[in-house]
Order: C-alpha cells, then sequence, then structure tokens
C-alpha cells in the first residue's frame, strides 16, 4: 500500500506542529505540508488559475481545521467537492455545534475529530482512514458489498468499552491488520510472533474474529498433540 501524504491545516501554531508530528509518527503516513489558512489550503492546492486543483496530487488526506481566520471548513469542503478532487477530509476541530457536524459528515468528511484529543486518540482515527483506503480505494476498479461493507466498518471501529473484558480495540485492529495482509491461513503462533505477543492472547483475539464471522477458522490438519485451528480474513469469494 502506498504511503498516504497528509495536509494539515490549522491556524494555531502549536496544534499545526503537535498534528505534523503527530502524522509523522504514524506508518504509512507521510507530512505533505502545513497550511494555517484557507488562502494557503488555496496555494498549496494551486486552486487558483486556468487549471484549479493541479497540487491537489500531492496530497491523499487534508486534516481540516473547521474555523480557520479567512474561511469556514464547510465553504472549503464544498469548493473541494464542487471542484471534484480525490482528497479526503478528516475534521479536526473544537467545534461542537451539530448542525455544523451534520453539514460536514453531508459534506463527504471521513472522519471527525473533536479538540482536545490525545496522541492515541488521533492515531485510532488515521489508523482506521488508512485501513478504509486499503479496503476500498486502493482496490481494483470493481469491488464486492463484502468489501464495501467492511470498508465502512473501518471508519467506525470497535471501541474498547464494546469488546468483551480483556480486549482492546488497537491490538484488535492489528490482529485483524495481519489477517488482511496474508491470503493464506495462519496459525495463533504465526499472529503471535509476527506481532510479538503471547500465543494465548493471539488465540484469544482470533477467536473473537471467529466468533463474529470477520475470519475463517478451520482445523490445521498434520499436528501432533492438541489440535490446532487456522485463521483467513473472511473474503467474498470470486463471482459472488
Amino acid at each position: 500500500m502506498s504511503v498516504i501524504r497528509v495536509l494539515v491545516v490549522e491556524d494555531d501554531r502549536i496544534a499545526a506542529d503537535a498534528h505534523a508530528e503527530y502524522v509523522r509518527r504514524l506508518e504509512g503516513f507521510e507530512l505533505a505540508g502545513i497550511a494555517r489558512s484557507g488562502a494557503e489550503l488555496a496555494a498549496f492546492l494551486r486552486l487558483g488559475g486556468e487549471e484549479p486543483g493541479r497540487g491537489a496530487s500531492a496530497v491523499d488526506l487534508i486534516l481540516l481545521d473547521m474555523n480557520l481566520p479567512d474561511a469556514h471548513g464547510l465553504d472549503i469542503i464544498r469548493r473541494l467537492r464542487g471542484l471534484g478532487l480525490p482528497v479526503d477530509i478528516i475534521a479536526i476541530t473544537a467545534v461542537r455545534d451539530l448542525q455544523v457536524v451534520r453539514s460536514a459528515i453531508s459534506s463527504g468528511i471521513v472522519q471527525y475529530l473533536i479538540k482536545p484529543f490525545t496522541f492515541p486518540a488521533f492515531r485510532e482515527k488515521l489508523d482506521a482512514y488508512r485501513d478504509f483506503r486499503r479496503n476500498l480505494v486502493e482496490q481494483a476498479s470493481a469491488t464486492t458489498q463484502e468489501e464495501v461493507d467492511q470498508a465502512f466498518a473501518s471508519l467506525r471501529p470497535a471501541t474498547v468499552a464494546a469488546l468483551p473484558k480483556g480486549l482492546s480495540a488497537e491490538t484488535l485492529r492489528a490482529v485483524s491488520g495481519v489477517l488482511k495482509q496474508l491470503h493464506e491461513p495462519t496459525s495463533a503462533v504465526e499472529v503471535s510472533e509476527a506481532l510479538s505477543m503471547s500465543r494465548v492472547t493471539a488465540r484469544r483475539y482470533l477467536e473473537y474474529l471467529a466468533d463474529r464471522k470477520s475470519v475463517l477458522r478451520t482445523p490445521r490438519y498434520g499436528t501432533r498433540g492438541r489440535p490446532e485451528f487456522e485463521y483467513t480474513w473472511a473474503r467474498t469469494p470470486p463471482g459472488r
């Protein structure tokens, strides 16, 4: 999967630098730049001139503050959508007004992150977006219903409160990520080695995913002693 290039749009210098540093700390993401106003955003994306949006090819994702000194985030989103630019947007803002939230969602943002927040909360949103791109955006020209469902589900990952006691959403995403990348069945031992965790812990997460029908669980034959299972991420068979 290609690196996701991120443009931080934030007028507060401290917040902008913090968000940029957060991006640098995430695997699979690259900081494309920082814009501190609507005008700087327009200049970065080259929205003026005869070919508006020529600079958008250097950006995959915009982290957008909704209250900029010279523009409102909703107006920026509408302009980008009106130009048909293939750029995704995550709203990162202190705005809690329900009407603004609803308008932002209807305008096509992929996530809404309310300030203040911690790095783990930031990472969760961007990890979910990365899974979304992996499941849908970077697929072939055609897709299946299951792939579409999985893509949208990845934008709303399970929270810790929704998981059984002792399971974390972050570790669940890590285990799911390993399975999604593999095309061959894998065992709890192999997952535990890939993620540097105990075999018992890996099996708990794999069994949880199997019970939810997110992975297929089948016996692994040819092993001695206690029967071992292998797990495969559930994919729609060809032709369906």
